[in-house]
């Protein structure tokens, strides 16, 4: 009975260490507060090439806000100095409950921009979002 109950006592310390173990190894991202706009994959809003992201992935004909890719001003991101890279999943929240969530960063904006997002949405849905004080977060990968 006794080497039953110490067992027992170890398996649950043992998960507690890893416990903790594991919240130390998230590392903590900063937050940054941003002004969130939407783009569209067209000629007038992008480059000559719309369906081409800056980091070479492919828009879809069919893309649409459910797709979750963003765009980021230049100064938040890692070639320009910034702490985001592509390819990056980015919390976001304070745009509205519909758009709020993770996004995947697959694009750049102009760089007169700073402090900025662009979530891709299609012509077709009618999108025009402005919101200042849009709060974003790298997402850590477990």
């Amino acid at each position: 009975m006794k080497a039953f109950l110490s067992t027992r006592g170890m398996a649950r310390h043992t998960a507690t260490v890893k416990a903790k173990k594991a919240k130390a190894l998230v590392p903590r991202s900063l937050t940054y507060t941003v002004t969130a706009t939407i783009y569209e994959a067209v000629p007038s809003q992008t480059d000559n090439e719309p369906f081409i992201t800056a980091d070479n992935s492919h828009i879809k004909r069919h893309y649409g806000t459910k797709k979750r890719w963003m765009a980021l001003s230049r100064d938040l991101l890692k070639p320009w100095g910034g702490k985001f890279d592509f390819g990056d999943k980015v919390r976001v929240r304070g745009i509205s409950p519909e758009l709020d969530g993770v996004y995947t960063i697959h694009d750049t904006m102009n760089r007169r921009h700073r402090h900025c997002m662009d979530i891709l949405a299609h012509p077709s849905e009618n999108l025009d979002i402005f919101t200042k004080g849009v709060k974003i977060q790298k997402v850590a990968l477990q």
